[in-house]
């Protein structure tokens, strides 16, 4: 059975929507919990959202990788599950990621709080937008700092070490690096190694979503001699880093301003839409009536 939950009606409160990574599959502590599968025109997204809420924060959670982590990196619906947080009424959007470091200093165990990537992936549907509705979204400073700096503080009041800052590599995978990638990876400036951020934070921007990404290191990639990834020890990490996460988020709902003052993220698309009114896809501004209906409307 498909269900839509009610979106909220502007957007003065915070309804924080949150994107699972490998070893989240769930979020401990939620009130008044449902679980609903929400249909998107782009497809089916990783599995139904999770409602719920902490205090008086409200949150939607979804798992990247689906129940059982069944769903690989390159598989992952990331335009299906960017929309579905849109049509739950999110106002702003968390991921939650396992990383590889590349910098001595981010051991693993540390959390790293993003706000740059160089996208190295390939062959994944990285845009709303298309033929028949051209759009070009600012993705300079991809990363919500004022979103970034309330999780990097939530994760610090929990427990976490937590490094402010770095540059994501994001990778194709499945398969880890070799030792001549990462070292390349290293000179461009780099500072963490991921599978999954892109096109999840392009897809953010393009949304309207304030996006910010919280990574728990669990390894060194390749890069250090005799080192590389183990999984074994990755999941060893993993498990003692997913507790932590799931501490931030509660640490999050506490310290959030009761008031959500607008973000400059929530009007993107202003200006960002190309296509004449005339020479635009039906088909296609009736699939985006979720993520960009707000800039559609206001054109009119």
């Amino acid at each position: 059975m498909h269900t839509e939950p009610n979106q909220p009606s502007g957007n003065a409160h915070w309804r924080i929507g949150v994107i699972g990574g490998s070893g989240i599959y769930d979020l401990s502590g939620l009130e008044d919990v449902q679980d609903i599968a929400v249909q998107s025109p782009f497809g089916a997204p990783s599995g139904p959202v999770t409602l719920g809420r902490i205090g008086a924060v409200e949150f939607v959670f979804l798992a990247r990788h689906g129940a059982g982590h069944r769903i690989p990196p390159e598989g992952i619906n990331h335009r299906a599950n960017i929309d579905v947080m849109k049509r739950c009424g999110v106002t702003d959007l968390i991921a939650i990621s396992a990383i590889g470091s590349l910098r001595e200093e981010l051991a693993p165990g540390s959390f790293v709080a993003v706000d740059q990537f160089i996208d190295r992936t390939h062959g994944r549907a990285d845009s709303f937008f298309g033929e028949g509705l051209v759009a070009h979204v600012s993705l300079a400073d991809p990363v919500c700092a004022r979103l970034s700096a309330h999780l990097a503080d939530a994760a610090q009041a929990a427990g976490a070490r937590v490094h402010r800052g770095g540059c994501y590599l994001a990778m194709q995978g499945p398969q880890f690096s070799t030792r001549a990638e990462s070292r390349l990876y290293r000179q461009w400036g780099a500072d963490v190694i991921g599978m999954t951020a892109m096109p999840e934070a392009r897809l953010a921007r393009e949304a309207e979503l304030p996006y910010a990404l919280i990574g728990m290191v669990t390894d060194y990639d390749a890069w250090r001699e005799g080192d590389h990834v183990d999984v074994a020890q990755v999941l060893q990490v993993m498990r003692g880093n997913a507790a932590l996460a799931k501490a931030t988020i509660g640490q999050l709902a506490a310290r959030l301003p009761q008031v959500r003052t607008p973000s400059p993220i929530d009007h993107a698309l202003d200006g960002a839409i190309m296509t004449a009114p005339a020479h635009r896809d039906p088909v296609l501004v009736a699939r985006l009536g979720a993520v960009a209906g707000r800039a559609l409307r206001n054109e009119g």
